[in-house]
């Protein structure tokens, strides 16, 4: 392959060496715990998964040299880009050819799709090299394309029997991981002999519990947007007449919100699961922006930061329940596509929805509501990360500041500017964090293949000590799943992580949110992700993290 042209930063991260847990040093013996239960719905994933259920957690500690058969594995990065899934395929690689050097490592092409058209190529050393501690998923590309059919499974057996591939590591996130549940117990049904296991990825948070302490792509997302919040708010600070509105990425739990907030300790931040838990409506959160904003006003303190998680819409109880009945309403509605002016549209449509939701509708600016209508999937469902928050918030304080201003309550200026942070932090090159996290990981599922395991998650847990100490091994996947409804139909799902309004990261933000609110001086500026100095700089893990271990 043709070397790619390198920056000075890429030259120097190729020679990182990623650091490991002490039990993936040298050699490995696997002590099992008890078996195990899914979170929920027990009776119901037990009978969907016989093959899989109930396999005991596994942890790794050194032992004595072992021989391994040769096994050959294929890899398949699923779903959106997060920092460190390079250096996954890395551990991946180093791992099976430490464990036996005749070991072989395919990449599927463009995601899950690879594996059913049969594209792949062989990841060699001199490919692998080249992408070491860098961000993106173009070693192989990725793509979203679903495992759940019995032909796909099939379509799967038939290149791996070709290729004499024993194993499939998917790299992905909750949906991805249960594809991966799903396609494990096909296989072990049908005596095929191919092991499935995940790796935990995804840059929103949401995948973690007990056993997954962390996606991997959170931390180095996170402190791309915590430096770009804090670029924001030394700039306001200084020009001291701006009001930045700031969206972030993470549309099912606010993770990102409240790490950022964490890091850079902004004036105000909106914590989806904690208005969807007081009921709020948008009128409420309106509300509460404007008291600070009226506040910091009266210190002359025309200015601040507000953090605005992706996903809030959903999150507010009416706007939830209008979008569901804008979903039902505008589904296949053949007089509603044959009107033809806005106007016309907006007149049906509040005289259709039940009035609680008429009246949510009517209180929208304009702009927002038509996007409701028209922007939609095809599933026919609203697109709700399309949706400008941001923008809404910024019309509806305004209009709100306005009135206080006509009677003489508010006498402040009110300029704004809006943002967006998402894809900014998807590719970045991965913290030193990361590099070592999803290396292990990588690391850690090579070791699982050659145990001959299946149908497990690689996990590496206590990572806010230092690399050695962590414990690495592998937690069934069928122990983080539950029962959802998915497209009017019960399906088992590996249950997402919402932000724990009782958890210590939530608890200590709440504790210091008024504080933030009103002084000028609580901003941190968390500046650009540190590969290279001390410990304490360059390694350390997410706020998040830190208060979660009690640290």
């Amino acid at each position: 392959m043709k070397p790619m042209i390198k920056s000075p930063l890429q030259i120097a991260r190729a020679s990182y060496q990623p650091k490991l847990p002490l039990s993936l040093k040298g050699n490995v013996i696997l002590k099992e715990g008890t078996a195990t239960q899914s979170v929920d719905d027990q009776e119901d994933i037990k009978a969907l998964f016989p093959n899989t259920y109930g396999m005991p957690l596994i942890k790794f500690e050194p032992g004595d040299a072992k021989k391994y058969p040769v096994k050959n594995a294929g890899v398949i990065l699923s779903g959106g880009q997060a920092p460190g899934g390079h250096n996954v395929i890395a551990g991946i690689f180093d791992g099976l050819k430490k464990l036996n050097p005749d070991n072989k490592l395919y990449g599927f092409l463009g995601g899950p799709s690879g594996l059913v058209d049969h594209k792949y190529i062989e990841l060699t050393k001199e490919i692998v090299d080249e992408y070491r501690n860098t961000g993106g998923f173009d070693i192989i590309g990725s793509g979203r394309t679903k495992l759940e059919e019995e032909w796909q499974f099939e379509k799967g057996a038939e290149i791996c029997k070709k290729m004499n591939i024993n194993a499939i590591v998917i790299i992905g996130g909750d949906d991805s991981n249960t594809n991966a549940c799903v396609l494990a117990e096909y296989y072990k049904q049908h005596n095929i002999p191919i092991q499935v296991i995940g790796c935990p990825k995804t840059i929103d948070g949401d995948l973690k519990n007990e056993m997954i302490e962390a996606s991997f792509g959170f931390d180095t997302a996170c402190k791309v947007y915590s430096e770009l919040i804090g670029n924001i708010q030394r700039d306001a600070g200084s020009a001291k007449k701006y009001w930045h509105f700031i969206r972030l990425m993470g549309r099912s739990a606010s993770h990102i919100t409240l790490e950022c907030a964490l890091q850079s300790q902004p004036n105000i931040c909106l914590i989806s699961e904690e208005i969807a838990a007081k009921n709020m409506t948008l009128s409420d959160i309106v509300d509460d922006i404007v008291e600070v904003i009226v506040h910091r006003a009266e210190h002359g303190l025309n200015f601040g930061t507000i953090l605005i998680p992706e996903g809030l819409i959903e999150f507010i109880p009416a706007m939830r329940k209008l979008i569901s009945e804008l979903n039902d309403l505008l589904a296949h509605n053949d007089d509603f596509n044959a009107m033809q002016t806005d106007d016309e549209k907006r007149q049906y449509i509040k005289g259709t929805l039940s009035p609680e939701s008429s009246q949510v509708y009517r209180d929208l600016p304009k702009g927002i509501a038509r996007q409701l209508t028209y922007d939609r999937d095809p599933h026919g469902n609203v697109q709700v990360s399309l949706i400008e928050t941001e923008k809404l918030l910024i019309e509806m304080v305004a209009k709100k500041l306005a009135l206080l201003k006509a009677t003489g309550v508010y006498k402040g200026k009110f300029a704004t500017i809006s943002h967006f942070f998402g894809y900014e932090g998807r590719c970045a090159i991965p913290s030193n964090f990361d590099a070592n996290y999803t290396y292990s990981l990588g690391y850690t599922a090579a070791v699982l293949i050659a145990e001959g395991k299946t149908g497990y998650m690689a996990s590496v847990r206590n990572t806010t000590a230092p690399a050695d100490e962590w414990i690495a091994g592998g937690v069934p996947i069928t122990m983080m799943m539950n029962m959802e409804r998915r497209h009017g139909q019960m399906k088992p799902v590996i249950q997402k992580a919402l932000v724990k309004l009782d958890g210590a990261p939530f608890q200590f933000f709440a504790k210091h949110r008024q504080k933030w609110a009103d002084e000028n001086m609580s901003y941190i500026y968390p500046g650009p992700i540190q590969y290279f100095g001390p410990t304490e700089v360059c390694d350390q893990p997410t706020k998040t993290l830190q208060l979660e271990q009690g640290l």
